[in-house]
């Protein structure tokens, strides 16, 4: 998806939510079966092909995404070591898509299958015993993909350089996820065991995702509401993390905080709603689907703990005010959001296709898969914050969620990009990965830099052990110790 801003003046970036773990091969390969000696002009292009993050599927055949952490294990047959995929990598930033084909594929220096490995492919079993020709298409794929990724800057590695960032940046982006909420016994979504997803198989979807879709939801809002309750905050609590984006905001150094929880525990931190663009709606308001009459959020919370359906009170007062009126023609039948089957209408009598009309649905302003993000998401970080920001923090996501999750690739490649979790990703290069409980990491990096972050969820005597990842210069383990 290209977020380079339009001629036109549109904003690229309002476009819907959608998931990003999964593509249809045959399509990206149908737009690359060129080989690659035959089109190299194609590669003068910063193309987008980011989309292939996690899965990528041929038909019944599915090539698998290759890790650096696979690489650097050796798991993989015939594919290169973690430092020649390194170098590799390296090697195609500096000197372009064209002369890197030339001088690997076109010179014979390396094989395309073994070069997929280089960009996080697996030979596909598919294709097994075929001339190396075969994995041309694919390759450049992969070499597309890997192209148009934001290249690490070299120079910011350790701990002390991820300090001294936070102390001499004015203008810092932050851009969060459920990891930041976690510890307030908040699920996230995609956690193994833990998360959301993993535990929605009683409702019968074929994909959990579909709880948040909002084609689902106008069809049966039930099935959300049902679920609501489970990322719905109880009390007006924050974690450190939350914290430590409000300890930004009082230095002066919070450009924006670009959230994709709906939560809207931000403002329990006291993070100013200037400060803050809610990428993906929140629990705050809530709109009637009927009527688009908007209320606070906490006029429909107690349902929503209930695991009731919120019911609009104007489409029921009016509804109410009618139904005193003289009645005339019969009304036509009227939902609160849910569809009927077609079937059931054509074969229901006249005298049954009419009811007492029911009250809309108050929807929460969160934005469901297939809607658009706010305007203020593509506006503010185009036309602003782009030239503005001097560091970049993301904390507690996987970045999986288009378009959100291109951010870091959008923004100027010379701003340092740092990132907290308890896991890496591998689809987008940052500078410093700093890896563990999101709220231990921003204490110890508070704690080094002279910074006062007070939260009743940290300990004292909170003591941190900082690992170094074996292979990896610029990633870094943080473990809680002796509190």
């Amino acid at each position: 998806m290209d977020l380079v801003p339009a001629p036109s003046g549109e904003t690229p970036v309002k476009t819907p939510v959608v998931e990003v773990e999964a593509v249809d091969l045959a399509e990206q390969v149908n737009a690359e079966t060129v080989a690659l000696e035959e089109a190299s002009s194609d590669y003068e292009t910063d193309s987008d092909d980011s989309e292939n993050w996690e899965l990528m599927s041929n038909g019944d055949n599915t090539i698998q995404i290759l890790r650096d952490e696979q690489l650097h294990d050796g798991l993989v047959p015939g594919a290169c070591t973690l430092e020649e995929a390194i170098a590799y990598r390296k090697r195609l930033h500096d000197i372009g898509k064209a002369a890197f084909v030339e001088e690997t594929i076109a010179r014979e220096t390396v094989t395309a299958k073994k070069l997929c490995t280089a960009f996080g492919i697996v030979p596909p079993a598919f294709l097994e015993g075929a001339p190396d020709e075969a994995f041309h298409p694919l390759l450049a794929i992969a070499i597309s993909r890997e192209f148009s990724r934001r290249p690490k800057l070299p120079q910011y590695n350790s701990i002390d350089d991820a300090v001294k960032l936070l102390r001499e940046a004015k203008n810092i982006i932050v851009l969060t996820g459920a990891g930041i909420s976690t510890s307030l016994g908040i699920p996230d979504f995609r956690s193994k065991d833990t998360g959301l997803y993993s535990k929605l198989a009683h409702l019968g979807l074929s994909d959990p995702q579909e709880v948040f879709d909002i084609h689902v939801f106008r069809e049966d809002p039930s099935i959300f509401f049902s679920i609501a309750k489970d990322i719905l905050p109880t009390e007006k609590k924050f974690s450190p993390t939350h914290g430590f984006i409000k300890l930004l905001q009082d230095k002066g150094k919070l450009l924006t905080n670009y959230t994709q929880n709906i939560d809207n525990i931000e403002a329990n931190a006291g993070v100013l709603p200037e400060n803050i663009v809610q990428c993906h709606g929140s629990f705050a308001t809530a709109t009637c689907v009927k009527c688009q009459h908007k209320v606070n959020g906490d006029a429909i919370f107690n349902e929503i703990k209930e695991g009731i359906i919120p019911e609009c009170t104007v489409c029921r007062k009016r509804i109410a005010e009618e139904g005193l009126k003289p009645q005339g023609l019969k009304r036509k039948r009227s939902t609160n959001g849910q569809q009927k089957d077609r079937k059931e209408f054509e074969d229901s009598s006249d005298e049954d296709d009419y009811e007492i009309p029911t009250p809309g649905v108050m929807k929460p302003d969160i934005t469901f898969f297939g809607e658009d993000l706010p305007d203020e998401f593509g506006q503010r970080l185009i036309h602003r914050d782009r030239e503005l920001a001097d560091l970049v923090i993301v904390i507690g996501t996987s970045l999986k969620v288009a378009p959100v999750a291109e951010v870091p690739g959008i923004l100027p490649r010379n701003v340092p990009q740092i990132y907290i979790s308890r896991t890496p990703v591998s689809h987008t290069g940052f500078d410093i990965d700093m890896l563990g409980d999101c709220d231990v990491v921003v204490s110890e990096l508070c704690r080094r830099a002279g910074w006062d972050l007070q939260h009743q969820m940290i300990p004292v005597d909170e003591k941190v052990e900082v690992t170094p990842v074996e292979g990896y210069e610029s990633r870094h383990v943080f473990k809680a110790i002796g509190a």
